[in-house]
């Protein structure tokens, strides 16, 4: 067996053909019609992953998503309709790890799920990257600016290690999206786009005028140091 999944999807016919396509590529399922109803499912029975839909009756993915970070780092695939970048983005600031949009095919969900999974248990590196006045730590997944934590999001972690790790290089939309988010959203390198404004805000001391992480003209982005 892949690992135990839990599908939250209120929508009855494509939670029961997502169950079957996932318990037939080896993984055990676990489902939930609604959001109270998927946090108690996840904690009565610790799961490798969650996929979750956004929208949901009562309290909705976004919701469950947060109270599910509050305590733990279980990774998180969403499930949405929408189709607004910024929607996708408030998701992923929420703490979910990877996004799929409806409808989809279930081969690209168990590809999305496997990848999610295999980042999540990715050895950490060993020792830690000083850049400027950050401090990276990837096997606590902890960034410090001057001693202080700073509160990154899973995806801005993963975005400021791989810029960091190779400090002056031209870093393409296009890679960014490969690396990060281990495979291509076809259109979407605007979410690389919003991504790198978020970390900004939190890295950059004017992330109006960001000295850190530089846009590079009709390139990409690539990260000096000051």
């Amino acid at each position: 067996m892949d690992g135990r999944v839990l599908l939250v999807e209120d929508d009855a016919s494509i939670r029961e053909v997502t169950a079957l396509g996932l318990r037939r590529a080896g993984f055990r399922v676990d489902t939930a019609v609604d959001g109270r109803a998927a946090l108690a499912a996840w904690r009565a029975q610790p799961v490798d992953l969650i996929v979750l839909d956004v929208m949901l009756p009562g309290l909705d993915g976004l919701e469950v998503c947060r109270e599910v970070r509050r305590s733990s780092p279980v990774p998180i695939l969403m499930l949405t309709a929408r189709t607004d970048i910024i929607d996708v983005v408030v998701g992923l600031e929420c703490g979910a790890d990877d996004y799929l949009r409806k409808p989809f095919d279930l081969p690209e969900l168990i590809a999305r799920v496997r990848a999610v999974l295999r980042r999540a248990s990715a050895p950490a590196e060993r020792g830690t990257l000083t850049v400027g006045d950050l401090e990276i730590d990837p096997a606590s997944f902890v960034v410090r600016k001057d001693g202080r934590e700073l509160p990154l999001t899973a995806t801005e972690f993963r975005l400021l290690l791989e810029l960091a790790r190779r400090p002056g290089q031209v870093f393409t939309r296009e890679i960014l999206l490969d690396r990060v988010w281990n495979h291509s959203y076809l259109g979407d390198s605007r979410l690389v786009d919003v991504a790198v404004q978020r970390l900004r805000a939190k890295v950059e001391e004017d992330p109006a005028h960001p000295r850190l992480i530089r846009t590079v003209r009709g390139a990409g982005y690539k990260l000096t140091t000051p």
